[in-house]
């Protein structure tokens, strides 16, 4: 364990994978349902107190209001303010201050105070705002200080009728027992709260691995695939979750096992394609190197049939190494504004004395002029492959058509020929590489089988679209369409 970047690492013993702690999901669950039940305890803590204390003060309040409405009408009714030396009534002010333990004190008319429980401030003038203001409203006032931790109360003494205050009564009572209560309480909340949260922890910790080992199961037959140890499916249908990630898994699983099938068949079928001239080649020279004094006419054809065998062995390496130049990512596009119906008429002059040979007519139909941003070499290397598959599968005398036309946003190319057609179970194949319609009569037309393939490679570095349709016997149409413009 260590921290990177202020964040705990944890290094697993397992295969000496790392991952990070707070990313953990189940780490990340059971903090959450610690917060969960924390937050509730300590709010509930600190209401409980909260509530204690005020009720506490409250009925404190109370009971020395009650306390001394009754002192204040004996003073009155002995005419304590007036003669404060009852000895009686000392007693019984003495008693409420140490009561409530607190402090009384008693103020006449002229804001003198005539007793004072503390003796400190007797015989002075207290002309507070508290007193000043019982004597005007003739009510009394309560102040509570829970910083100083006391209550400040007032009380006007007033005539028997009533119409008049002839004094005041001030007391000050300590609420340290209160808080020491309340802070008994908060500590025991608080123990309370730790017990729960303990809990919370060691339950959720729990309960986030039972929720998570779906997930565990899911790596682990993840894990299971990669190293080859298993060649099923991923099945974890615990959660909707989980059979959905498994489900996505499978799919790219499937994909992968078929790219990778499709990549063993590429491998073998060039290693067939490169070894084929190479085999016919050695043959060849054998044939000439095992005889003595070979006319020079055998010789001849020996070494042109050689030359032919080197041909096709260039043209198979040609096309291979524009399939990787086209499957590379960088592959480099250099878009220029061109005129598609003059390049396809260039294509079907180069292609016309190939066509003449089997007595095939091409022909090529616009019905407006076209110009649109693409890469003119490799578009025209896309096009003139299918003019000549069109010639290469055609029949005698047959013919091949090219239609061009466009809209607002795309132009569209169809080639059709009159060929011998496509099976439909073969028409999804005949865009991979070295697939050829009829394998058993491949030998007699020549071909690499890597045209169609580095054809829809062009197309789809233009973001176009190509598809096919065809019958056997009556021939195909190519359907080609392509952006105007490259945004």
């Amino acid at each position: 364990m260590y921290i990177q970047n202020g964040v705990w690492v944890i290094i697993s013993r397992d295969k000496g994978k790392t991952f990070t702690f707070f990313k953990s999901l189940r780490v990340r669950i059971t903090v959450i349902l610690f917060f969960i039940g924390m937050v509730p305890c300590v709010i509930a803590t600190n209401v409980v107190v909260r509530s204690y204390e005020n009720r506490a003060i409250s009925l404190r309040e109370i009971s020395v209001k009650n306390q001394c409405d009754i002192l204040c009408d004996s003073l009155v009714s002995e005419q304590y303010l007036g003669n404060p030396y009852s000895d009686v009534l000392n007693s019984q002010i003495s008693l409420v201050s140490t009561f409530y333990s607190g402090r009384v004190m008693i103020v006449n008319e002229d804001f003198k105070v005539i007793r004072d429980t503390y003796d400190i401030d007797s015989g002075r003038t207290s002309v507070s705002k508290e007193v000043v203001n019982a004597f005007d409203t003739g009510k009394g006032s309560t102040q509570y200080d829970g910083r100083n931790r006391y209550i400040l109360m007032t009380f006007p003494i007033k005539s028997r009728s009533g119409d008049s205050v002839e004094g005041v009564m001030i007391i000050s009572i300590s609420t340290n027992d209160i808080a020491q209560n309340a802070e008994s309480l908060e500590n025991r909340g608080l123990m309370v709260t730790a017990s729960v949260c303990l809990a919370v922890l060691l339950l959720g910790y729990f309960l986030a691995g039972v929720l998570v080992s779906p997930f565990l199961k899911i790596t682990d037959a993840i894990e299971d695939v990669s190293d080859g140890f298993t060649e099923e499916a991923v099945s974890v249908p615990d959660y909707t979750e989980t059979e959905l990630i498994t489900t996505a898994f499978n799919r790219m699983l499937a994909r992968v096992r078929r790219m990778d099938a499709s990549r063993q068949e590429f491998v073998s079928n060039v290693s067939h394609e490169l070894k084929t001239p190479l085999a016919s080649m050695k043959v060849l020279a054998d044939s000439i190197n095992g005889q003595d004094n070979v006319p020079i006419e055998i010789y001849r054809e020996f070494m042109s049939d050689i030359t032919q065998e080197i041909d096709r062995e260039n043209e198979i390496i040609t096309d291979l190494l524009s399939l990787v130049r086209l499957d590379r990512k960088a592959a480099k596009m250099n878009f220029e504004l061109t005129d598609i119906e003059s390049l396809l008429t260039d294509n079907i002059k180069r292609l016309k004395p190939i066509a003449d040979r089997q007595k095939i007519l091409l022909s090529l139909t616009s019905d407006s002029p076209v110009e649109a941003e693409v890469d003119t070499s490799k578009i025209s290397l896309a096009f003139s492959n299918l003019i000549e598959n069109g010639i290469k599968y055609n029949k005698p005398e047959g013919l091949v058509k090219v239609f061009l036309t466009q809209d607002k946003r795309y132009f569209y190319v169809t080639v059709t020929d009159s060929g011998m057609g496509i099976p439909e179970d073969q028409l999804d194949h005949i865009f991979e590489r070295f697939y050829r319609v009829e394998k058993s009569h491949s030998s007699e037309i020549e071909g690499t089988g890597l045209g169609l393939a580095i054809t829809k490679s062009v197309i789809l570095l233009h973001h176009g679209a190509i598809k096919v349709t065809s019958k056997v016997g009556e021939g195909s149409t190519f359907h080609v369409r392509l952006p105007l413009r490259h945004d």
